[in-house]
């Protein structure tokens, strides 16, 4: 029996899981399309800008940090990629580069002011996320990209697995996401974040570079909300100004609805995936049931509030 139980994940995950799969359960019931392979593939496109943006959000809140700037950051990244490739007539690999490498030095900003001059992460995140809304704003001129090459929107496209087309930018994701599981449960560094989500100070004394660490996962986190930048240009078909003004909240959503504890060093990017597959199917499902989207953001809310609840409780017992 002991073997057995030791098998199973971890509380954080399998709580997440069991959601997962109850409102799996209640949709397939009440919603006839909901179990055809065509629609869990249209879930997976539609978590797919906002599941990247998650796990940068998990590795920040991994340290007991949290960014609100991420969709405002994605945004920006999306101007710059789009239109770096359709007026300065970069090729679009080098746009997407400029791009991501716009949104990683908006990270390592948010980490250096957060170490160097100790702001409170809320704090610093609310700055630049203001900030990077201006500037896109500004370099827009508030207005849409269009005409993209190809290259930019490819992962847009999708491949067939068992006779349903899957979008290339969700396989990129979900790869992304087994690389991240990685390097957090095999590796130092991964070790390293942890420790300083436990525990700063203790982290300090055993040697831990924590200033270093915490700079390490904001610029990351930025690099991760590049991809997802190239991913919602590739979803969308356009470099759109106004994105991004409502993922920061969906982000940190994903993420506590996946067990990540806000008060960090508890969690990880798999249940950050369940989480922001959680948001997806409750926002499909009801939509397929003909739930106006207002009822849809209500039930969102609601299970941010338990989920934080619990998270509260279960600090306090430890």
């Amino acid at each position: 029996m002991k073997d057995w139980s030791t098998r199973l994940p971890p509380m954080s995950t399998l709580g997440p899981l069991l959601a997962l799969l109850c409102a799996c359960t209640f949709f397939a019931i009440k919603a006839d399309n909901f179990l055809s392979g065509q629609n869990f593939s249209l879930i997976l496109q539609q978590v797919m800008v906002v599941g990247l943006l998650a796990v940068g959000q998990t590795l920040i809140i991994l340290t007991a940090g949290i960014d609100l700037s991420c969709g405002m950051v994605m945004a920006l990244g999306s101007i710059v990629m789009t239109k770096f490739a359709t007026e300065l007539g970069l090729p679009p690999a080098l746009a997407v580069v400029c791009g991501v490498a716009a949104t990683t030095l908006f990270g390592m900003v948010n980490g250096l002011l957060v170490t160097r001059i100790k702001l409170p992460p809320f704090i610093v995140t609310l700055g630049t996320m203001n900030i990077a809304f201006a500037i896109t704003q500004i370099y827009s001129g508030a207005q849409t990209v269009t005409d993209l090459p190809e290259s930019l929107t490819y992962l847009g496209d999708t491949v067939m697995f068992g006779g349903t087309a899957v979008a290339k930018g969700a396989l990129l994701m979900l790869a992304l996401y087994g690389l991240v599981w990685f390097a957090l449960s095999n590796t130092g560094p991964g070790r390293h974040l942890y420790a300083v989500g436990n525990n700063k100070e203790a982290a300090r004394l055993t040697g831990i570079s924590t200033d270093r660490v915490l700079i390490t996962v904001y610029a990351l986190a930025g690099t991760f909300y590049g991809v997802a930048a190239m991913l919602s240009v590739a979803r969308t078909g356009v470099g759109d100004p106004q994105a991004g003004q409502t993922e920061n909240l969906d982000s940190i959503t994903a993420v506590v609805l996946g067990g990540t504890s806000l008060f960090g060093g508890r969690g990880g990017v798999v249940g950050t995936l369940i989480g922001a597959l959680i948001v997806g199917v409750f926002r499909n499902g009801l939509t397929l049931m003909g739930v106006s989207s207002v009822y849809q953001i209500l039930i969102t809310g609601i299970l941010v509030i338990l989920a934080v609840a619990t998270d509260q409780l279960s600090h306090k017992r430890t």
